[in-house]
């Protein structure tokens, strides 16, 4: 999530939303969120239901959900999906910048 928030203008200038789904229940959630100022959405999903809608793998001997980063477009197509097979199998913002360029041309913004 650092590199999230480290570049959170940059998403905010690419018309883009950032939303963090993760495993811990509302209450744990909220106090992470708050102690760490984070500026982008978070979405308790202890019942995994978000995460199996996206199809994010779960592996209980590699320390639980794995890492997924998903594009979704205005329309609600997800345009660009990457399930990572460690924690630190993260693209990095750059490509992820590269991308959204790409539809906000693509869609006229």
């Amino acid at each position: 999530m650092a590199q999230l928030r480290q570049d959170h203008s940059e998403f905010i200038n690419l018309n883009t939303r950032v939303i963090v789904v993760g495993p811990e229940g509302a209450g744990a959630f909220q106090s992470y969120w708050k102690a760490h100022d984070l500026p982008f959405i978070g979405l308790p999903d202890p019942g995994a239901s978000v995460l199996k809608l996206y199809g994010q793998e779960v592996n209980l001997f590699k320390l639980g959900r794995m890492p997924a980063q998903v594009i979704v477009d205005k329309s609600g197509v997800a345009r660009f999906v990457h399930y990572g097979h460690s924690m630190s199998d993260i693209p990095l913002n750059a490509e992820l910048f590269d991308l959204l360029e790409g539809i906000n041309k693509e869609n006229g913004d």
